[in-house]
């Protein structure tokens, strides 16, 4: 019987599994979503599980680096050429450094993109920011040479996978005392390997964890602190008459996105209402909406809205609507005018809506269709509606008290 050996941790065998499986997951999935062409159906999601695949990876190899440091991994056979620890040594060096490099570099042309200028959500629940100090690659070569660096990556990936396996399977099957077993014992039935007592594992995974804290809460810290949650005021030059409850009252929109239906609505708004139904065509009413507390039923689309070629929150935080040519239809029916201005483009739609009266207390429901293009709404990654559609509804409900 030979003489026992030294086995990898439980720790380590889980972490390398783990990794080893979600990279060759990332890997065969880049290759496929790629290939695919541009709308087709699901694409959308698999790129945002392509990614929150690559953030799990470096996570999870911060976590691997410090345990390993922490507990260092059995040494080599002894019966092992001098060339082929050396070369062994180098190929797990490389490994660990594309197991960093392969999703660091995803993340920056996820950054920087313009074709994919898109929100990272990891597994849609927690939002991942844009890699910070990039904004300056944020162009077609920038984004070009990003993409061709994680695809070359990917494929060197694949080269050392290969050395790795390969030299696993030659020493396991050679003369020398074999390997696998200490990373996967019991793969090919009882062996005499045991493993050293471990530690660290508070600090490696609560690295990783605190990693995740650091950079996840990074952009709620930032929006917190902007103030982008300040009430706003409907700006209006003339005296309103009419009070509107904001909890009886709302403004929410809906489209289509990758073939299902999306909705959200705007969460902090003013309107200023000088309405009098027997003098419809006097009316002025005014509408500031904050475009910061655009919500919607996807945390995806949330995170995606104040981008800048949606949105654009940080340069346009308001967007305005002045109701125009309102005219009695009969029956509490009426025709009118949405004259939206956002990001500084102004388009019309038309918007009937019903009013109903009673006594001092009023109710209205209208709605308006607004294409995307002439407001310049994600122009850049989806000009062709392939993945979002051209229209977007918007519905309103006001509900107001006339003031005396």
């Amino acid at each position: 019987m030979s003489a026992p050996s030294e086995r990898y941790t439980t720790v380590a065998i889980v972490l390398h599994w783990i990794i080893a499986i979600a990279i060759v997951g990332m890997l065969m999935g880049g290759w496929y979503m790629t290939n695919l062409p541009d709308g087709a159906p699901g694409q959308y999601d698999l790129y945002q599980f392509h990614k929150s695949l690559g953030i799990t990876i470096l996570l999870l190899t911060v976590a691997r680096i410090i345990w390993r440091v922490m507990n260092p991994p059995p040494a080599l056979p002894g019966d092992m050429k001098g060339w082929e620890k050396s070369l062994s040594h180098l190929v797990h060096i490389g490994v660990y450094l594309l197991m960093i490099a392969l999703p660091l570099t995803g993340w920056l042309y996820s950054s920087v993109s313009l074709k994919l200028d898109v929100p990272t959500v990891l597994y849609g629940v927690i939002s991942w920011p844009d890699m910070p100090f990039v904004e300056g690659l944020k162009t077609e070569a920038g984004a070009g040479a990003a993409n061709r660096a994680h695809g070359m990556l990917g494929f060197l990936a694949v080269a050392l996978i290969a050395l790795h396996i390969g030299g696993a399977i030659k020493h396991e099957f050679g003369a020398e005392d074999g390997v696998i077993k200490r990373m996967a014992p019991g793969l090919f039935g009882p062996d005499n390997v045991f493993a050293k007592p471990s530690r660290g594992a508070l600090t490696a995974f609560g690295s990783a964890f605190a990693l995740l804290v650091v950079i996840a809460g990074a952009g709620p810290a930032m929006s917190a602190l902007s103030g982008a949650g300040a009430p706003v005021a409907s700006g209006a030059t003339f005296e309103p008459n009419w009070a509107v409850d904001a909890d009886a009252s709302s403004i929410r929109f809906s489209g289509i996105h990758d073939g299902n239906e999306f909705s959200g609505q705007f969460g902090n708004w003013d309107a200023a209402i000088q309405f009098e139904p027997t003098a419809p065509e006097n009316a002025e009413v005014r509408v500031t909406v904050s475009t910061a507390s655009a919500t919607a039923n996807q945390k995806l689309y949330t995170d995606s809205l104040p981008s800048g070629e949606w949105f654009n929150t940080a340069a346009f935080p308001t967007a305005s609507v002045d109701i125009l040519d309102i005219a009695s239809g009969g029956d509490g029916t009426y025709t009118s005018t949405a004259r939206l201005t956002l990001k500084d483009l102004t388009v019309d739609a038309a918007f009937p809506f019903e009013l109903q009266i009673d006594g001092d207390r009023a109710q209205m429901t209208g709605q308006a269709v607004f294409q995307r293009t002439p407001l310049d709404l994600g122009q850049a990654s989806d000009p062709g509606a392939d993945w979002v559609s051209e229209d977007i509804t918007v519905n309103v409900v006001v509900e107001a008290d006339r003031l005396n």
